[in-house]
């Protein structure tokens, strides 16, 4: 493998693991419940960091795989979830279990939630995974 396309697998994985920690510290350490589409975001997001660190120690992008088909998901999930917190028509109550979807327990700069936190790492991920794709067929 080439040393350019493993510092981009370090890469995926590194930004999976961040986004793994970073949800565990919001529901752990500061003890923000999460809403169903969070649990779904987490599903999607947690096996990734396992599946990217298996691909780098392995020096396999095609172990990967899996990587790009749960992070397009769970790109669509985050952003579904992040347009139901900031369009009130698409927020119908708390029909989404114990914690309503649409609770913005961090809204910075008026824009940043924890979906959008979500979503942003799904799409790198997922963006760089088909670069690396590219990459890797040529």
């Amino acid at each position: 493998m080439k040393k350019n396309i493993e510092s981009w697998l370090f890469l995926l994985w590194a930004i999976s693991l961040v986004a793994t920690a970073g949800s565990l510290f919001f529901s752990e350490v500061i003890g923000y419940e999460p809403c169903e589409m969070c649990w779904y975001q987490r599903i999607l997001m947690y096996p990734l960091v396992i599946i990217y660190g298996t691909a780098l120690l392995k020096k396999n992008m095609d172990i990967g795989l899996p990587g790009l088909i749960l992070s397009g998901i769970g790109g669509m999930v985050s952003i579904y979830h992040y347009s139901v917190q900031k369009i009130p028509a698409l927020s119908s109550g708390d029909a989404c279990g114990l914690v309503p979807c649409n609770v913005q327990y961090i809204n910075l700069f008026g824009f940043v939630t924890i979906p959008f936190l979500a979503g942003t790492a799904f799409i790198i991920i997922f963006i760089v995974h088909l670069m690396l794709f590219k990459k890797e067929r040529k």
